[in-house]
């Protein structure tokens, strides 16, 4: 690998094996590159002998081009939809396959050093915080949980509550009016139904993990059409207990009109990669982003 070539592309962490290096050989990332293992047990696999200890950590690494990767660039590029979306399916795509294989920590979506040498110094420099969470990892996988409020619909004519009626038709200004606070009534108490189903949720997921990550509400061009998102969370669930966690979850909305659940996995565990900072940044990044599993 010549390291005059372009920048170094991180994708993930994992367990430096034989048979993942076995995988990875026929893999390819950003941009077609080849992705290789970056990291300690460089020497001994080459020369065949790589010991499969649990311990032994590497970088998921590949090439990319430093005329799109370098930090200015990135910083328009990041603002390119299409641009962006290649990049992260190609990212995405990389470390579902190493985690189909084996426990995979991924990392976050263009994180790019100089060269090689530079990656190895971060992977030495963070080593057992890897090595830590490649543990905690193992054997789990992530699981995402959201909340929708429908939107609510003024009950049939007008809001009038039961049992009363109007000798005379409401004007047009007054009919809408009425319809608006139907409406708004109906909102609420399909808001209060939802915080209702949110606590179920957490109690109910507290059984099987006690690892979660609480992400923003998806708004904007990320919302699922006129539905309102309400709750996103994801939790770090064991592979044995995934099933029963899922059904257990899809039953928490059964008497809450108007409010949907939405539960997704297992996917590679994006929101627990890394625990909160406490030391400080690794060296050699010259750039980074964001990314979470779809």
């Amino acid at each position: 690998m010549n390291d005059d070539e372009g920048l170094t592309y991180v994708y993930a962490v994992a367990r430096d094996t034989s048979a993942l290096r076995e995988v990875l050989s026929g893999l390819h990332g950003i941009s077609g590159a080849p992705v290789y293992l970056l990291g300690e047990n460089e020497a001994k696999a080459d020369a065949g002998t790589a010991p499969d200890h649990p311990d032994i950590v590497a970088f998921v690494a590949g090439r990319v081009s430093g005329q799109e990767f370098d930090e200015p660039t990135l910083k328009r590029r990041f603002e390119d939809l299409e641009w962006l979306e290649g990049v992260a399916r190609a990212h995405h795509e990389v470390v579902q396959t190493i985690a189909a294989h084996d426990t995979v920590l991924p990392l976050r979506m263009a994180t790019v050093y100089q060269n090689d040498d530079r990656a190895r110094q971060a992977l030495a420099a963070q080593r057992s915080v890897f090595a830590e969470r490649l543990s905690l990892l193992r054997g789990r996988s992530e699981w995402g949980v959201k909340l929708y409020v429908t939107p609510g619909q003024a009950p049939a004519g007008g809001g009038e509550p039961p049992g009363t009626t109007d000798a005379a038709p409401l004007s047009p200004g007054k009919a809408y009016l009425r319809s608006r606070r139907a409406q708004h009534s109906e909102r609420e108490t399909r808001y209060k139904r939802a915080e209702r189903v949110a606590q179920r949720v957490e109690d109910l997921a507290a059984r099987f993990t006690r690892y979660r990550v609480r992400h923003p509400a998806q708004r904007g061009e990320l919302a699922s059409g006129p539905e309102e998102n309400v709750l996103n969370d994801a939790y770090l669930v064991a592979a044995d207990q995934a099933e029963e966690f899922r059904k257990a979850l899809a039953g928490t909305v059964d008497d809450a009109a108007g409010v949907r659940i939405e539960v997704t996995g297992p996917w590679a565990p994006y929101s627990f990669a890394m625990p909160p900072p406490a030391t400080s940044p690794a060296p050699g990044p010259s750039a980074g982003g964001t990314g979470r599993a779809p």
